[in-house]
């Protein structure tokens, strides 16, 4: 037996030596600045062991065995410390200060802290997303001095270099923007989302965006180009993420009222109610917003309503959901001719065209964060919408309405979603590394039918005789499940590389039928024929790019990319009936690549650059062309018109003067701004005729934003002026509108706004004069709804907006 005790002895003996070896090993992190904690902060010791510092900047590794260890600390705006520890057998506890990433320019400590331009970027890893190497932008509304109640997206996205903004409607409720030469209507060519899902009516077959968020209610607007092909989707644009407002957590209750009144009959009402209760916290708003409109006949009214929910079920998991509804009727004046425009541009002849929306969204997020360096989101997400469109639409714009049966479209869209990602932080051969996984499935569908509606003048959405009368009728059901993956590299505290790729699978079906009424002299029905037709379209590939990122100076970051980019047929470019338009049977899906390479500061209260070169390569891009049929009418052909190159140079560049002159002021603040694009383009390659060698349409050369922004204590102004030079609007490069005007230049146009606003106590007020020296101008030549023709702009429009905060 003796034995058997002195094993056991010398097995507790081991066991308790064992325990003694264990030791606990706790700290905080400060700034060496200004002593404030540092949340986030991840902390390894060795390749070893890794804990994040929670919202005290504290952190603690609970048994850590008795060696040598090296601790190494990874957090951004903040240098990396190293420093050896002996860990000994006793409880240790270490105070660690960090120094900002940011240097001393004479004897002003350059912080990120105070800044406020209301423009910055992404931060390398951040929000489960990879964006090192990447070519991005981050918008902060609240921080601007701009019209925020009409959605004012001249004044927005002024910070973003080379977007092609269309200003058709002044009450901002739809977003159309584009760039390097992509078509902005509602914003197609982006992969637009809120709050990390995606928000257009179909994201695969019909991706424009009928639903903007309320930009009062946005707490920042992500902006990702090119190359957020791998992660967010395969196109050119890149993304565009709403990023709402998120709860207060320091109150039960927060209340945000604001009232604006403007030009044209414009009011805007908007309340939002914010507030954290134990685990729960909340956001939710409701916007109210009419016009009459700077053109007759253009006057809406629009609803949003919005609400999200956080519930935290502990420390390393949460769960939340959002609600979106939104709608809104609006009455169109219809486009004008090139000789409407002049004499008038404020002139209509159509007074029964109008047009509806109805948004409704929900989104589940679920967040787990595994440990220190693993952390899990997963996203579903589903859209029920629909939007109708009505009216007299001849192809020649000037035509007077004779009050004959107008043309209805009407679209439903279901779809729904869920996208799941892992984000990884590891180490090889001792240097950092972060994984990005993801997939994605997606369901969509889409009834779209067209035909005759009735011959009043009121929003009558119904359909004359749908039996007979419905000439198109398509349902459009479509599927994709796409696996991503990037991988951060960093080979050196300067350098990394990112290397990533994508697989889609993606199958797109129509099935319904397309016919036509024919009519003698008289106007009366000889003919309706219809023909029914199913096609189905499945298709697999892989997309791959890579990114570079070297910082030669802590404020200095030079990164490029190259990725490829892909865009499907979408519903629109299949089969709806224009009666100026032909659709090209043989459509085929558009395929490409862009580079960026650039050099920008890392962004301080002082001053804020990117400058970047880009290359973008359009193989099979889609536009249209004219020609005239067999009866000499001018009409347009949308087809695959050919390869695309577009090559140009973005740069932006801000500075508050007024404290590098004067560091010691605090409360003077002078900002100017300079956003300059200079774009080349032409068509290498193309089968039609009259198109190789052209200029390629929504390409200004010359696109210019600059402007000024005083601010003394709360009290702000600017003043930014718009500068875009002539573009076409077809690959033909045509400058003469014809009677539809649906094609031809858009010439050249100059615009100045002013805004300003002042914080005291409770109250804010702002206020902005749009289009300061009412030019009259247009960005727009409408195809279809909601012209054909010129779409003129709003001349100049005045605003004011009272908020209270409680």
């Amino acid at each position: 037996m003796k034995p058997k005790v002195f094993n056991l002895f010398c097995i507790l003996l081991l066991v308790s030596t064992a325990s003694i070896a264990q030791s606990r090993f706790s700290g905080q992190v400060f700034s060496r600045s200004d002593s404030t904690v540092i949340q986030g902060c991840l902390i390894y010791l060795s390749d070893q062991l890794s804990v994040l510092t929670d919202s005290s900047g504290a952190f603690l590794f609970q048994s850590v065995p008795n060696g040598s260890y090296t601790l190494q600390t990874t957090v951004s705006h903040f240098r990396v410390l190293k420093k050896n520890i002996s860990i000994s057998g006793k409880d240790m506890h270490l105070d660690l200060y960090l120094t900002s990433s940011d240097q001393t320019l004479q004897e002003l400590t350059v912080t990120e802290k105070s800044t406020d331009f209301g423009f910055s970027r992404l931060r390398g890893v951040e929000s489960m997303g990879i964006y090192e190497g990447k070519k991005s932008e981050v918008i902060t509304p609240e921080q601007l001095v701009a019209n925020l109640s009409t959605n004012n997206a001249r004044q927005v996205y002024s910070r973003v270099a080379g977007l092609n903004i269309w200003e058709n409607e002044g009450g901002g409720l739809q977003l159309s923007i584009g760039g390097r030469g992509l078509d902005p209507n509602r914003t197609s060519n982006f992969n637009v989302r809120q709050n990390g899902h995606d928000i257009s009516a179909d994201a695969l077959g019909y991706p424009e965006s009928y639903y903007t968020p309320p930009i009062e209610g946005v707490g920042r607007i992500q902006i990702v180009r090119g190359a957020a092909s791998l992660q967010y989707g395969t196109q050119f644009g890149g993304l565009i993420n709403f990023v709402m407002r998120k709860p207060v957590q320091n109150k039960k209750l927060e209340v945000v009222a604001r009232q604006s009144i403007g030009s044209f009959g414009f009011y805007n009402a908007f309340t939002s109610a914010s507030g954290s209760m134990g685990k729960l916290s909340y956001y939710t708003f409701y916007q109210y917003k009419k016009a009459d409109g700077w053109r007759a006949n253009s006057h809406f009214n629009s609803s949003t309503l919005y609400a999200d929910l956080d519930y935290k079920l502990s420390e390393k998991t949460s769960l939340g959901l959002d609600v979106t509804h939104m709608d809104y009727l609006a009455k169109q004046p219809g486009g004008l001719s090139d000789a409407m425009f002049k004499n008038d541009a404020r002139q209509t002849n159509r007074e029964r065209n109008w047009f509806q929306v109805g948004w409704n969204m929900m989104a589940l997020h679920f967040d787990h964060k595994f440990n220190a360096t693993s952390d899990f989101n997963l996203r579903v997400f589903g859209l029920a919408a629909h939007r109708y469109s009505l009216g007299f639409r001849p192809n020649r714009v000037a035509t007077i309405d004779d009050n004959s049966e107008r043309d209805l479209i009407k679209g439903n869209f279901t779809n729904w979603g869920a996208e799941a990602r892992y984000l990884k932080r590891y180490f090889v051969a001792k240097k950092m590394a972060v994984l990005l996984v993801g997939t994605r499935y997606y369901h969509g569908f889409n009834h779209s039918l067209q035909g005759q509606g009735s011959k009043g003048k009121d929003a009558d959405f119904s359909f004359v005789e749908p039996e007979r009368f419905v000439t198109y009728d398509y349902r459009f059901p479509n599927r994709n499940v796409s696996l991503f993956a990037e991988n951060v590299f960093y080979l050196s505290e300067r350098l990394s590389v990112t290397p990533g790729v994508r697989f889609e699978y993606i199958k797109t079906t129509a099935d319904g039928f397309y016919g036509n009424i024919s009519r003698d002299l008289a106007g009366n029905i000889i003919n309706i024929s219809k023909t029914t037709e199913q096609r189905s379209n499945g298709r697999q590939f892989v997309l791959a790019g890579v990114g570079v990122s070297y910082k030669p100076h802590s404020k200095v970051d030079l990164y490029g990319n190259i990725s490829q980019n892909y865009r499907s047929i979408t519903f629109s470019d299949m089969r709806i009936a224009n009666p100026s338009s032909v659709i090209d049977p043989d459509l085929k899906d558009e395929k490409g690549y862009s580079i960026d390479l650039g050099v920008r500061s890392h962004q301080t209260a002082l001053y804020n650059y990117d400058i970047s070169l880009f290359y973008l390569n359009y193989n099979n891009r889609i536009g249209e062309v004219q020609f005239y049929d067999e009866s000499n009418r001018v009409l347009r052909l949308r087809s695959n018109v050919g390869q695309a190159i577009i090559t140009g140079i973005e740069s932006y560049a801000e500075a508050d003067f007024l404290r590098l002159a004067l560091p010691d002021s605090k409360d003077w603040s002078g900002v100017v701004f300079s956003n300059l694009a200079l774009i080349q383009s032409e068509y290498k390659h193309s089968e039609v005729p009259g198109v190789q060698g052209n200029q390629v349409e929504f390409v200004p050369k010359v696109n210019l934003k600059t402007g000024l922004r005083i601010g003394y204590k709360k009290l702000k102004g600017s003043f930014q002026l718009t500068s875009l030079s002539d573009q076409f609007s077809e690959a033909t490069n045509a400058t003469d509108g014809g009677v539809s005007s649906v094609v031809g230049l858009i010439p050249a146009y100059q615009i100045m706004d002013l805004s300003f606003s002042y914080e005291w106590k409770m109250l804010k007020i702002e206020s902005s004069i749009n289009n300061l020296a009412n030019q009259m101008y247009f960005t727009r030549r409408a195809t279809g709804y909601p012209g054909p023709g010129i779409l003129p702009s709003d001349g100049r429009g005045f605003y004011l907006t009272v908020q209270v905060k409680i």
